[in-house]
């Protein structure tokens, strides 16, 4: 601006060439200020987060008396609100001679910012005279700190009294309707939006099509923005995050790379979505080519990023490279959720004391636990059998830290206790919880009678369960596995003809391997893979060897009363079995072999990929002590994800270092195995 730039020449004029400002160039540059290019200046202020300037310009404003010019006042109180000295801007506003609307919502908008919501409120109320920036500000400022309800009943009011929505009013409403998972109310503000001509607005449609896909209706999602005429990063954001909420994590990360063909420049919003994805399929890969571009756009400084990688690293396996990112934090250093996801990743591979000793670290360092990291803490304590110490910690948050327990919490706890054996306790626990209790909750403790073989604690788990949602197909199969246990083949007849009766549909064991970008999936017996001929070819050739080493079939994994070879054929022919073979024919020496399951893996394949790793020279690992792991989500407790990790022998390893690292991978029970291999030597040791 040309005013700005002559204020700035005046100023260097003003300085002598030995340093002080001249007099006759000091009443230059005051002659040159007015109350337009103050107003300028006031947001350079904010720009160059200067509240020392800003007060300098207000001194200016009492001495020429502009602070009765409301255009001049106004941009005081913003500057000060956005600077975040609201008590400030208050005191201007207060001595205001004369306020009009903008000054009301200027000061709303203030505290709004700075999360002062009910002294927004507070002013809302008082106001005599609103406009529609009035509303748009409140119900905005409601929706974001998720008073959503809240939010819905101040637009019915705004309706009624008679002042119309804009666009932005209307993206807010409907944000606020995903926030509830309010499908009726969302679809009348849909349809609000049509008749107003609004549907294809870009803040909108995005709106419209994020409610949609927040209450699981993700196909009327899709249309809504494939209907609209133009595209933009948020319109890709919300469409890529809503196919990861929706289990859609495959359909995510090919919308990810149709935005970037596209010209779209992906953000921080669309990296955590993606880098969830590649954590969901466990896509080791494609994660780290993404970690690749995240450095690349400089998003590397933002929590919610740094966060999903560790996430993601963690679930593939990659716990060194998990701590490598969280070592490289930067300025994010102090943020929680970094803190928490990495207690959660120690806790993932079965590193409880580590998970410990970093919540300790983090504590000694002035930080402080949220919910979030007990969460994460619990998690790990209860992962790893530290029963006493979760205990302790529990009762931590709760009297140390006043926290209230959340469900997610309390489900930890009775993990702690059902891993443990302690049963009833757990049980008692469950009906004392100051929280009600969800399925998740009564499905831990399921899961524990089934390890624990309590058939009579299961049946009644299950009617709790039952009571909640009626049709939760892993109840059913909980039950029948803990009745076939028992041998108790009369009780798993009668669950499966209520499973029948009910309608109740099992959900199906998938394993799946990436294989050069590309994820290939397997179910027990299937026959669809294009090299389904060859898997099975492979397959008996490799049971074969694994017998003539000892592995007997656990045929008591099969839990269905059938003869003998069917259950050995079905044994043989399990998910993951299939995508070992498979990823075992397809990788080269030297590359680990990383496969993801969606539930939990049989006794039996267990044991047999110890058998395959001494077989093929290759090295079977996983992160916990039981050699198990069981994948979760910090947001998604106890959603069943299971990793195997296989590091294939270099060739060039000599037989000593094989057995050395073998020592440090197997457990004791495989002695026998190494033995039947002829080398006496090998000794293993705690």
């Amino acid at each position: 601006m040309a005013a700005v730039q002559k204020l700035y020449n005046a100023c260097k004029a003003s300085v002598t060439p030995n340093g002080p400002i001249s007099h006759e160039g000091l009443e230059n540059v005051r002659n040159l200020l007015d109350p337009l290019l103050l107003s300028h200046l006031l947001k350079a202020c904010v720009e160059h987060r200067s509240p020392s300037l800003a007060q300098q310009l207000h001194s200016i404003i009492i001495t020429r008396d502009w602070l009765k010019l409301k255009f001049v006042s106004n941009h005081l109180v913003n500057t000060y609100a956005k600077l975040g000295r609201v008590e400030t801007a208050l005191k201007v506003f207060d001595k205001m001679p004369e306020k009009n609307v903008m000054s009301y919502n200027i000061l709303i908008g203030g505290y709004i910012q700075n999360g002062e919501l009910g002294a927004a409120i507070e002013v809302f109320k008082e106001m005599g005279q609103r406009n529609s920036a009035t509303w748009n500000a409140v119900i905005t400022g409601l929706i974001k700190s998720e008073f959503n309800e809240e939010a819905l009943r101040l637009f019915a009011k705004m309706h009624a009294d008679g002042f119309l929505p804009d666009a932005y009013t209307l993206g807010s409403v409907l944000r606020g309707c995903a926030g509830l998972r309010d499908l009726i109310k969302g679809k009348q503000v849909h349809g609000y939006a049509i008749r107003s001509g609004l549907e294809l607005d870009l803040v909108v449609g995005s709106s419209t099509a994020h409610m949609y896909m927040r209450c699981g209706i993700l196909s009327e999602g899709q249309r809504v923005i494939q209907s609209m005429p133009v595209h933009n990063v948020v319109a890709c954001n919300t469409l890529i995050a809503g196919l990861v909420q929706n289990g859609c994590a495959t359909g995510a990360l090919d919308q990810y790379y149709i935005m970037k063909v596209a010209g779209f420049r992906p953000d921080k919003i669309t990296f955590v979505s993606v880098i969830s994805s590649c954590s969901e399929l466990s896509t080791l890969g494609q994660g780290q080519q993404i970690h690749a571009e995240v450095i690349k756009a400089g998003a590397m400084s933002v929590a919610a990023v740094i966060s999903s990688l560790i996430s993601m690293y963690s679930r593939c396996g990659c716990l060194d490279d998990a701590v490598r990112v969280f070592g490289e934090r930067g300025r994010a250093e102090d943020d929680l959720v970094l803190w928490s996801s990495m207690i959660a990743a120690y806790g993932f591979h079965g590193k409880g004391e580590e998970a410990i000793e970093l919540f300790n670290r983090m504590e000694l360092e002035g930080l402080e636990a949220n919910e979030v990291t007990f969460l994460s803490l619990l998690y790990s304590c209860s992962h790893c059998g530290l029963k006493d110490k979760g205990l302790e910690f529990f009762d931590k948050m709760v009297k140390e830290y006043g926290f209230e327990p959340h469900v997610k919490h309390c489900t930890c706890v009775v993990d702690l206790l059902g891993r443990a054996g302690c049963l009833h306790e757990a049980e008692a626990f469950i009906r004392s919880m100051p929280v009600e209790p969800d399925a998740i909750t009564w499905k831990t403790l399921l899961s524990a009678c089934k390890i624990h073989k309590n058939a009579d604690m299961a049946k009644r788990i299950v009617e709790e369960i039952l009571k909640i949602d009626p049709q939760d197909s892993a109840s059913y199969v909980l039950l029948s596995n803990t009745q076939a246990c028992a041998e108790r083949w009369q009780d798993v007849s009668d669950v499966r003809r209520k499973m029948r009766e009910r309608m109740v549909k099992k959900e199906p064991g998938i394993s799946w391997f990436e294989l050069k970008n590309q994820v290939h999936h397997f179910i027990m017996g299937d026959k669809s893979h294009p090299n389904s001929e060859d898997i099975d070819s492979y397959l008996q050739e490799l049971m074969a060897e694994l017998k003539s080493l000892g592995y007997a079939p656990d045929i008591g994994a099969v839990l269905h009363d059938m003869d003998v070879e069917e259950k050995e054929y079905n044994l043989v022919h399990h998910s993951e079995k299939l995508a070992v073979a498979f990823a075992l024919m397809n990788t080269p020496d030297g590359v680990p072999i990383r496969i993801m399951k969606n539930l939990r893996v049989c006794d039996d394949c267990h044991v047999a990929m110890k058998y395959i790793s001494v077989a093929i020279a290759k090295f079977y690992h996983t992160c916990e002590s039981s050699k198990l792991i069981f994948i979760h989500a910090i947001w998604k407790l106890f959603a069943s994800f299971t990793v195997f990790t296989f590091a294939h022998r270099l060739r060039e390893l000599n037989w000593q270092a094989m057995c050395r690292l073998i020592t440090w991978y197997l457990s004791e029970r495989d002695a026998e195995v190494m033995a039947r291999l002829g080398h006496p030597y090998l000794k293993f040791e705690d």
